[in-house]
């Protein structure tokens, strides 16, 4: 008698097992066999599709985001001006709270990057790309709309972005003092110093 095999649930529903058992437990409860049990398969076969946890951590990263990007592009193609819609962005940006998923993840990731191989690190660009491209239209549209004063769209997004990263992860991990409404208080003064139009 030939026992049938279970066939090993798509690709997105392992993702997203991964990307709720992060939310509900924590990253450090997240390992290939109890990831394995969520989804009704071995740790073994999990390592087959994956080939190790830092794979699979980036897999579940880039799906996402994603589904962030997705998001993003709602909020950035809505009616609106650039400064509403920039408002929008930051507020997608910044994390939730202490111990958000995507950031959690995102932060587990960018540690391991140090000992990861080009392809991987060329990956995790595309995804930072993604935000900066975005941005950078945002605020050149700002600007030729007048709403905005002239700047280098380029360089301003940047600098934002790294106000927001810095911000972003001292929220995500509960910093005392730095809440998100804290945090997009200070970015909101930020943009308002640097974007302001001069009358």
């Amino acid at each position: 008698m030939t026992r049938r095999r279970t066939p090993a649930p798509p690709r997105e529903d392992v993702l997203a097992a991964a990307m709720d058992m992060i939310a509900e437990r924590g990253l450090e409860k997240l390992t290939m066999a109890g990831l394995g049990r969520e989804v009704g398969m071995s740790s073994g076969h999990l390592l087959y599709y994956f080939h190790s946890k830092d794979e699979l951590l980036l897999q579940t990263l880039e799906w996402s985001e994603g589904r962030l990007g997705a998001e993003r592009g709602r909020l950035l193609a809505r009616p609106g001006t650039a400064r509403e819609r920039l408002s929008a962005y930051v507020d997608l940006y910044v994390p939730d709270g202490h111990r958000d998923p995507h950031w959690t993840l995102w932060l587990e990731v960018w540690n391991r990057s140090q000992n990861a191989d080009d392809e991987a690190r060329a990956r995790q660009a595309a995804i930072e790309g993604a935000w900066h491209r975005d941005l950078v239209a945002l605020i050149a549209e700002g600007v030729s709309r007048g709403e905005f004063r002239p700047v280098d769209a380029d360089r301003f997004a940047a600098r934002l972005r790294a106000l927001l990263d810095g911000f972003s992860i001292h929220v995500a991990i509960g910093l005392r003092g730095t809440d998100r409404d804290q945090v997009l208080a200070h970015v909101r003064e930020f943009v308002e110093q640097g974007l302001a139009a001069t009358s």
